[in-house]
């Protein structure tokens, strides 16, 4: 489950009553799918609208108690995080895996870390507080986090959004003090070099959501279907059709989807029209994705129940067991067996070493 900008209610009435709506409409679209979600993200702006210990208490673990007694809470800090101390409330609120504790390389940071989950990979950036340069530590564990996964997804989160044309304007140099600039010129061709399949932001307060891309780094003016799309359509399987991904595991530059899910407790709007987005919904909800073996699919659930948006990326299934031993070679093998009066020690061979989850 995915919520971003959710902590309005420390702030104000009616956002308690949207927090509260998008709530139930995930916890009944679970109920009539299978069940509560195994992960849950947030993207920051946790709690508005400085982020400090009463907020946290008022925006987040008030709104959201029966969920916390269930779901493991995965967060990154937004801005309004950073208002209080440096995000202080934010880190005491947490314990996250700064030494790799669930999978992943070490960061040696709770504000940004790693962690697996079945046969997806999590990567959580921060995006407001940490340095945002090629150089800098969170950039240099990425890279390394990146080299060591195994992992058939990757799906990495963060705050500021690298496309948006909702409340932040991605195209603007300026907005945020630069930070969607140099989380879409830094991170995003790094994290495509080792194939990541969706990004997931919030700060925008509203739905955006791309078709499958890759290589845009600059305004979206720049942006060319012909050169940065590897798919154009909707992804939908009830529409144009699920996106399609040619290597199951990781592969460079084969297309990622990034979504704005900035509207989970209030939504301010924009123009909504960046040229990379395929959906754009002005409206309060969250997003549900399910990812099975080789296929991930996820969903806009808004504060009313509807399904806004769907869509789906589909990569070769596992390969089927080898079920069937050429019989010739059996018999020769055991005849050679015979004949030498060799023993065969039979051994456990070579296996996989699986990360938690």
């Amino acid at each position: 489950w995915v919520i971003g900008d959710s902590g309005e209610c420390s702030f104000s009435a009616q956002g308690c009553i949207d927090a509260g709506a998008v709530r139930d409409e995930y916890l009944a679209y679970a109920q009539g799918t299978g069940g509560k979600a195994d992960v849950w993200l947030m993207l920051g702006d946790n709690a508005y609208n400085a982020g400090t210990d009463l907020q946290y208490t008022e925006g987040l673990f008030e709104v959201y108690p029966g969920v916390q007694r269930n779901t493991v809470l995965w967060p990154v800090p937004g801005n309004h995080d950073y208002a209080t101390s440096g995000a202080a409330p934010y880190f005491a609120a947490f314990s996250l895996p700064a030494q790799g504790e669930a999978g992943g390389a070490a960061s040696g940071s709770e504000a940004f870390y790693s962690f697996d989950y079945a046969n997806v990979h999590f990567i959580a950036l921060d995006s407001h507080g940490s340095d945002r340069t090629a150089t800098g530590a969170m950039y240099t564990w990425l890279e390394a986090d990146l080299m060591a996964t195994s992992a058939d997804w990757v799906i990495a989160f963060w705050h500021h959004p690298p496309y948006t044309k909702g409340s932040h304007d991605s195209d603007n140099m300026t907005d945020s003090s630069g930070r969607l600039w140099d989380m879409r010129g830094t991170f995003v061709p790094l994290l495509e070099s080792y194939g990541v399949d969706l990004q997931l932001t919030g700060h925008s307060h509203s739905y955006e959501r791309s078709m499958l891309i890759d290589g845009h780094y600059g305004t979206s003016d720049t942006f060319d279907p012909q050169i940065h799309a590897r798919d154009t359509g909707d992804g939908d399987p009830g529409g144009d059709g699920a996106y399609g991904k040619p290597t199951l595991g990781l592969a460079p530059h084969e297309g990622a989807v990034y979504s704005v899910v900035g509207s989970s407790s209030k939504n301010h709007g924009g123009s909504l029209d960046h040229a990379v987005m395929k959906t754009s919904i002005n409206y309060e909800g969250s997003m549900v994705i399910d990812v099975d073996g080789s296929v991930l699919e996820a969903v806009f659930v808004d504060k009313d129940g509807v399904i806004g948006d769907r869509f789906r990326i589909e990569k070769p299934a596992l390969p089927a067991a080898l079920s069937v031993v050429d019989e010739a070679a059996a018999v020769a093998l055991a005849g050679l067996l015979l004949v030498t009066g060799c023993a065969l020690a039979m051994g456990p061979g070579p296996g996989l070493d699986q990360g938690p989850g």
